[in-house]
Protein backbone atom coordinates (compact mmCIF):
# COMPACT_ATOMS: atom_id res chain seq x y z
CA UNK A 1 0.00 0.00 0.00
CA UNK A 2 1.70 2.92 -0.82
CA UNK A 3 0.33 5.86 1.71
CA UNK A 4 0.52 9.62 1.08
CA UNK A 5 1.32 11.51 4.28
CA UNK A 6 1.02 15.03 4.26
CA UNK A 7 1.70 17.77 7.30
CA UNK A 8 -0.25 21.03 6.50
CA UNK A 9 1.05 24.52 7.08
CA UNK A 10 -0.10 27.74 5.23
CA UNK A 11 3.83 28.54 5.03
CA UNK A 12 5.02 25.41 4.30
CA UNK A 13 3.25 22.01 3.90
CA UNK A 14 5.50 18.71 3.81
CA UNK A 15 4.76 15.77 2.04
CA UNK A 16 5.79 12.09 2.31
CA UNK A 17 5.22 8.63 0.46
CA UNK A 18 5.99 5.62 1.53
CA UNK A 19 5.11 1.68 0.85
CA UNK A 20 4.41 -0.59 3.48
CA UNK A 21 3.89 -4.41 3.03
CA UNK A 22 3.46 -5.68 5.82
CA UNK A 23 5.63 -4.24 8.74
CA UNK A 24 7.96 -3.14 6.17
CA UNK A 25 8.18 0.09 4.97
CA UNK A 26 10.19 2.00 1.96
CA UNK A 27 10.32 5.51 1.26
CA UNK A 28 9.35 6.55 -1.94
CA UNK A 29 9.85 10.53 -1.69
CA UNK A 30 9.44 13.61 0.58
CA UNK A 31 9.82 17.48 0.26
CA UNK A 32 8.10 20.45 1.34
CA UNK A 33 5.82 22.96 -0.67
CA UNK A 34 7.25 26.20 0.17
CA UNK A 35 4.20 29.34 -0.48
CA UNK A 36 5.36 32.54 -0.41
CA UNK A 37 3.93 34.61 2.03
CA UNK A 38 3.56 37.66 0.01
CA UNK A 39 0.63 36.19 -1.89
CA UNK A 40 -3.10 36.88 -0.90
CA UNK A 41 -4.59 33.71 0.82
CA UNK A 42 -6.61 32.12 -2.18
CA UNK A 43 -3.44 32.40 -4.27
CA UNK A 44 -1.37 30.48 -1.35
CA UNK A 45 -3.81 27.97 -0.69
CA UNK A 46 -3.84 27.50 -4.87
CA UNK A 47 -0.48 27.38 -4.39
CA UNK A 48 -0.75 24.05 -1.89
CA UNK A 49 -3.65 22.65 -4.18
CA UNK A 50 -1.73 22.47 -7.15
CA UNK A 51 1.65 20.96 -5.86
CA UNK A 52 -0.53 18.71 -3.84
CA UNK A 53 -2.72 17.21 -7.04
CA UNK A 54 0.99 16.97 -8.76
CA UNK A 55 2.69 14.96 -5.89
CA UNK A 56 -0.37 12.68 -6.18
CA UNK A 57 0.19 12.50 -9.46
CA UNK A 58 3.47 12.02 -10.06
CA UNK A 59 3.89 8.97 -6.74
CA UNK A 60 0.30 7.47 -7.24
CA UNK A 61 -0.58 6.88 -3.89
CA UNK A 62 -3.41 4.23 -2.53
CA UNK A 63 -4.54 6.20 0.26
CA UNK A 64 -3.19 9.82 1.89
CA UNK A 65 -2.74 10.27 5.79
CA UNK A 66 -3.57 13.79 7.82
CA UNK A 67 -2.90 15.28 10.20
CA UNK A 68 -5.78 17.17 12.19
CA UNK A 69 -5.59 20.45 13.37
CA UNK A 70 -6.37 21.44 16.98
CA UNK A 71 -6.95 24.64 18.86
CA UNK A 72 -3.44 27.03 19.36
CA UNK A 73 -2.99 29.94 21.58
CA UNK A 74 -4.00 32.07 18.77
CA UNK A 75 -7.06 31.25 16.87
CA UNK A 76 -6.37 32.86 13.84
CA UNK A 77 -3.34 30.90 13.69
CA UNK A 78 -5.96 28.10 13.72
CA UNK A 79 -8.19 29.49 11.55
CA UNK A 80 -5.49 30.26 8.71
CA UNK A 81 -3.95 26.34 9.36
CA UNK A 82 -7.79 25.17 9.17
CA UNK A 83 -7.77 26.73 5.35
CA UNK A 84 -3.95 25.06 4.10
CA UNK A 85 -5.72 21.47 5.41
CA UNK A 86 -8.67 22.20 3.26
CA UNK A 87 -6.70 22.43 0.20
CA UNK A 88 -4.94 19.84 0.95
CA UNK A 89 -8.09 17.95 2.29
CA UNK A 90 -9.64 19.44 -1.51
CA UNK A 91 -6.09 17.88 -3.70
CA UNK A 92 -6.61 14.56 -2.08
CA UNK A 93 -10.20 13.93 -2.32
CA UNK A 94 -10.07 15.27 -6.05
CA UNK A 95 -7.31 12.81 -6.62
CA UNK A 96 -9.71 10.16 -5.37
CA UNK A 97 -7.72 9.44 -2.75
CA UNK A 98 -9.34 7.91 0.72
CA UNK A 99 -8.08 9.87 3.36
CA UNK A 100 -7.40 8.76 6.83
CA UNK A 101 -6.96 11.71 9.73
CA UNK A 102 -4.66 11.32 13.23
CA UNK A 103 -3.81 13.58 15.44
CA UNK A 104 0.22 14.65 16.71
CA UNK A 105 -0.42 12.68 19.27
CA UNK A 106 -1.05 9.94 17.47
CA UNK A 107 1.16 10.15 15.26
CA UNK A 108 4.16 11.01 17.52
CA UNK A 109 3.19 7.52 19.65
CA UNK A 110 2.97 5.41 16.81
CA UNK A 111 6.50 6.86 15.21
CA UNK A 112 8.82 7.65 18.23
CA UNK A 113 6.66 6.01 21.06
CA UNK A 114 5.69 8.61 23.18
CA UNK A 115 3.34 11.17 21.94
CA UNK A 116 5.76 14.23 23.76
CA UNK A 117 8.30 13.44 21.23
CA UNK A 118 9.89 16.68 20.18
CA UNK A 119 10.70 17.37 16.56
CA UNK A 120 13.80 16.23 16.20
CA UNK A 121 13.01 12.87 17.66
CA UNK A 122 9.77 12.71 14.96
CA UNK A 123 13.35 13.32 12.83
CA UNK A 124 15.97 11.34 13.74
CA UNK A 125 13.09 8.06 14.27
CA UNK A 126 11.89 8.77 10.60
CA UNK A 127 14.91 8.33 9.55
CA UNK A 128 15.86 4.90 11.26
CA UNK A 129 12.38 4.03 10.24
CA UNK A 130 13.19 4.44 6.99
CA UNK A 131 16.83 3.77 6.39
CA UNK A 132 17.23 7.22 4.86
CA UNK A 133 21.01 8.51 4.48
CA UNK A 134 20.22 11.78 6.39
CA UNK A 135 18.12 13.53 8.49
CA UNK A 136 14.83 14.70 6.70
CA UNK A 137 13.52 18.63 7.22
CA UNK A 138 10.64 18.98 9.58
CA UNK A 139 7.97 19.37 7.78
CA UNK A 140 8.30 16.45 5.49
CA UNK A 141 9.70 13.95 8.56
CA UNK A 142 6.40 15.46 10.27
CA UNK A 143 4.67 14.15 6.60
CA UNK A 144 6.51 10.77 6.50
CA UNK A 145 5.78 10.12 10.28
CA UNK A 146 1.86 10.87 9.15
CA UNK A 147 2.40 8.11 6.52
CA UNK A 148 3.85 5.71 8.77
CA UNK A 149 1.34 6.41 11.51
CA UNK A 150 -1.07 5.30 9.16
CA UNK A 151 1.10 2.12 7.92
CA UNK A 152 1.20 0.94 11.67
CA UNK A 153 -2.53 1.86 12.48
CA UNK A 154 -4.46 2.02 9.25
CA UNK A 155 -4.29 -2.09 8.60
CA UNK A 156 -5.76 -2.61 12.27
CA UNK A 157 -8.72 -0.23 11.78
CA UNK A 158 -9.75 -1.91 8.55
CA UNK A 159 -9.66 -5.37 10.64
CA UNK A 160 -11.79 -3.45 13.57
CA UNK A 161 -14.62 -1.60 11.21
CA UNK A 162 -16.22 -4.38 10.99
CA UNK A 163 -16.74 -5.05 14.03
CA UNK A 164 -18.52 -1.49 14.82
CA UNK A 165 -21.12 -2.61 12.72
CA UNK A 166 -24.55 -2.85 14.54
CA UNK A 167 -25.48 -6.15 16.38
CA UNK A 168 -28.87 -7.68 15.47
CA UNK A 169 -29.98 -5.99 18.20
CA UNK A 170 -29.01 -2.84 17.11
CA UNK A 171 -27.00 -1.75 19.35
CA UNK A 172 -22.63 -1.07 19.16
CA UNK A 173 -20.56 -3.89 19.26
CA UNK A 174 -17.51 -1.00 20.05
CA UNK A 175 -18.36 1.71 22.64
CA UNK A 176 -15.93 4.12 24.11
CA UNK A 177 -12.97 2.09 22.34
CA UNK A 178 -14.40 -1.21 23.72
CA UNK A 179 -15.74 -3.98 22.41
CA UNK A 180 -18.58 -5.44 23.48
CA UNK A 181 -19.91 -9.13 23.73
Amino acid sequence: MRILGIDPGLRRTGFGVVDAEGSRLRYIASGTIVVPPDLALAQRLKVILDNLREVARETRPDVAALEIVFLNANPSSTLLLGHARGAALCALAESGLDVHEYTALQIKKSTVGTGRAAKEQVQMMVQHLLSLNGTPAPDSADALACAICHAHTGPLQERLSPLAATSRSGKSRIRKGRLLG
